[in-house]
């Protein structure tokens, strides 16, 4: 006795060791699970968060340069170490940014004198992407220069393999026309207002002679063959006009001309042959705006922003109309007093501003976004200049020279830019647009993501729009009339269904599905006409049968019965859609579609998304649902029957309501996989960022975007941080799906757990 008392001490020891072993070990799995999620949560978060800090300007050095005459312009190479300076007596010169390599900020590294000043009437510049600057003479002639940098890297006898070698950037320039002065005006007036861009080969410039005339002269570059020698011809046009010409700026594709008097900016078309015509008068809001007192081209030359006396600067660009593209006004920014000199970035839509009292303000025009305001010197600025990396700020202050280091990585991005509509540059309206890469360095990026966000809404409704009516029949069906013998073979070959790599189905879908859904769209149509109808007629016929035939096949095999009468159906779908086709779509269904209803047809729709996604998650609702059907309690159906309720009854006022907390939690197990789904829509879509609910266009979800963008963007860009935002946006759709579900599975649960 005493023996089998210690065997069984010893035996209830070990039970209650394994039983903490393992309410520890799921404890510790569980708790596991939830700081996996909030390392994902917090993580993403982490990648997110700076493209939300405001911007900030940091003092590298300061330093002072000779006095000199008015400056004209101010600049520096991209690596902020040499900058430069355009004076008005016509003298460039180079100096040091930075102590390095025994130069000290503020030192002349290279001067040098392009014209005398009592000859030069007026100064240019193009855009920053050009890097050209021009002195206009009172002699009809001009000087184009561009500073340049040659950057090498020295190594000496003693220079190891591991030694790092020191950069060493010298400073150089280039005048144009082999040296000699270009041929503006062949009257010889002097040239009192200037501009000029160049795209490479051709040169324009536009100038104000005699007060109140256009003069714009075309010098094309016309190569020759035998000898390799480029020359420029000259292309003469004058424009008389009724006032003083106020401003003048040149597209650099030199296709257009704007020219700014008082309140009044003629636009002017050349074509390629250079003739010049008048195309547009920009309708100034002077009541709303103030009177305009300057004129400016943004990055990529498509936006021109107007000053005014207001404070406010104005954008406006290009924007298809009913009489062709017209320049409209498209919106604002408070620089809070008037403006003096408007700097604008290489590449971004991002501009600085000098104000008359001082001020330094920075806008980004695509995001709306007022991103600094104040006096970064602590004195007045005088004249601003941005670095090609948009990474250092040189000002001039009446003190002297300040570098700073600006810490802008992502104006672009705004959490109105990303949730709202935009109006981008060459649209017709604001518009929802995903679009974040081009050929072009001065792209104007469109990082919207309620496109992406609404596709990824789209293609999980019409998979579940397919798969839950099949998943939810199929599991009540194999559930509760299903005979076991049958259902041991059924319920798991399903289940190995959701074993198929997503891959297969996406490849098979775009490549075989598409094109037959497009070839036999009539029949697709059919199917879902036929198929129902047959099941339910074939029903209907099945319960006039005698009694005594039924008998024979009354364990749930009857369904086997509706085998080939779907394949039949089937197959008559698809042989009489040539026919519906002919005869109800003049023979060709997409043309039809296309023409007669405007309803645009890809091959790659939401209907061959729906049906791949739809076979990808019907598996998951399947499984759960089908155990939460066939987990309800025998006697409850039992007792149901018994009391006289018929077997359809007793399902559905009895089993479903018990087995509804599961079947929801299918439903929702199978939107979540919906939601995520990448492989299939990435390759059943034509993977257009859209926003319609049509059947036959396609879509782009967050995570097709991700996987197709992710690989090709810069780590740390705006880009980058913005497909780590989408990813956070499709974690927070799961977890708020999963979380409703769970809420109301148990709501269920606790409201039925009683019957």
């Amino acid at each position: 006795m005493a023996t089998q008392s210690a065997q069984q001490l010893s035996a209830n020891r070990t039970r209650l060791f394994k039983d903490r072993f393992a309410r520890y070990g799921v404890t510790a799995g569980g708790i596991m699970v939830l700081v996996a999620l909030l390392l994902i949560f917090f993580y993403l978060l982490y990648v997110v968060q700076p493209i939300f800090e405001s911007v900030s300007l940091k003092k590298v050095n300061e330093f002072n340069l000779p006095q000199a005459q008015q400056v004209e312009a101010v600049g520096m190479e991209e690596q902020a170490e040499i900058g430069y300076r355009f004076l008005q007596s016509g003298k460039l010169e180079f100096f040091a940014l930075i102590d390095k390599n025994e130069r000290q900020a503020g030192e002349i590294l290279l001067s040098e004198q392009f014209a005398d000043a009592d000859k030069i009437s007026s100064f240019a510049k193009t855009l920053p992407v050009n890097k050209q600057y021009v002195y206009g003479l009172n002699d009809g002639k001009a000087v184009v220069v561009e500073p340049k940098f040659n950057v090498t890297f020295p190594e000496t006898a003693s220079t190891s393999a591991t030694d790092r070698v020191e950069r060493i950037i010298t400073p150089r320039f280039e005048v144009k026309n082999d040296g000699q002065p270009l041929v503006i005006d062949e009257q010889q007036r002097a040239l009192q207002k200037l501009a000029y861009e160049t795209d490479g080969d051709g040169m324009l410039f536009a100038a104000a002679v005699d007060g109140s005339t256009l003069l714009i002269t075309h010098f094309v570059a016309e190569e020759n063959f035998m000898t390799g020698a480029v020359t420029l011809t000259p292309n003469y046009t004058e424009i008389p006009l009724n006032s003083a010409i106020d401003d003048i700026v040149v597209t650099p594709d030199l296709r257009q001309v704007m020219v700014r008097r008082e309140n009044r900016v003629h636009i002017f078309d050349i074509s390629i042959s250079g003739e010049v015509s008048e195309r547009d008068l920009l309708p100034m809001r002077k009541g709303e705006l103030g009177n305009a007192t300057g004129m400016y081209l943004l990055a990529g030359a498509s936006s021109i922003l107007l000053t005014h006396d207001t404070g406010l600067v104005s954008q406006w660009f290009e924007v298809p109309g009913d009489e062709g593209r017209q320049y409209q006004y498209i919106r604002q920014f408070d620089a809070g007093s008037p403006v003096t000199d408007v700097e604008v970035e290489y590449y971004r839509r991002t501009f600085y501003t000098l104000s008359e009292n001082g001020e330094l303000n920075i806008f980004h025009t695509t995001s709306e976004a007022d991103l600094y305001q104040g006096k970064p010197a602590e004195v007045d600025v005088e004249r601003v200049m941005v670095d090609p990396r948009a990474n250092y700020l040189l000002m001039k202050t009446a003190s002297g020279y300040s570098l700073f280091d600006v810490d802008n990585e992502h104006p672009e991005v705004t959490w109105s830019g990303i949730w709202q509509e935009v109006w981008y540059e060459g649209y017709p309206e604001p518009d929802y647009t995903w679009q974040s890469t081009s050929g072009s360095d001065d792209f104007e990026s469109k990082f919207s993501l309620v496109p992406i966000s609404f596709g990824t809404i789209k293609a999980a409704a019409y998979a579940m729009l397919f798969a839950v009516p099949i998943g939810l029949a199929a599991a009540v069906y194999t559930a509760y009339f299903m005979s076991p013998s049958v259902r041991k073979f059924v319920k798991p070959t399903v289940e190995i269904m959701e074993a198929l790599p997503t891959v297969i189905l996406g490849f098979l879908a775009g490549l075989w599905l598409a094109p037959l859904v497009e070839a036999y769209l009539p029949g697709f149509i059919a199917i879902l006409i036929l198929i129902p109808t047959s099941i339910i007629a074939m029903a209907a016929i099945w319960s006039q049968m005698p009694t005594n035939i039924k008998s024979k096949v009354n364990d749930g095999r009857a369904s086997l019965l509706l085998i080939p009468v779907v394949l039949l159906m089937g197959w008559l779908s698809f042989e009489i859609s040539p026919w519906i086709e002919q005869v109800l779509f003049d023979g060709d269904a997409r043309r039809f579609i296309t023409n007669e209803l405007g309803v645009t047809f890809d091959q790659r729709n939401s209907l061959v998304v729906g049906i791949a996604m739809g076979f990808a998650v019907i598996p998951t609702i399947f499984s759960i649902a089908e155990d939460a059907v066939f987990s309800v309690p025998k006697h409850l159906s039992n007792g149901s029957l018994a009391l006289g309720a018929t077997p359809w009854q007793t399902l559905t006022k009895v089993v479903l309501l018990t087995a509804s907390p599961g079947i929801f939690s299918a439903v929702m197990m199978g939107l979540g996989r919906a939601v995520g789904e990448t492989m299939i829509v990435l390759m059943a879509t034509g993977n257009t960022p859209i926003m319609d609910w049509n059947i036959f266009e396609g879509m782009r979800t967050l995570s097709a975007n991700i996987a197709v963008e992710m690989p090709e963007s810069e780590v740390g860009s705006s880009h980058y941080r913005i497909l780590f935002l989408a990813a956070f946006v499709l974690f927070i759709f799961t977890f708020f799906f999963n979380t409703i579900a769970e809420f109301v599975r148990q709501r269920l649960r606790d409201k039925y757990s009683s019957m």
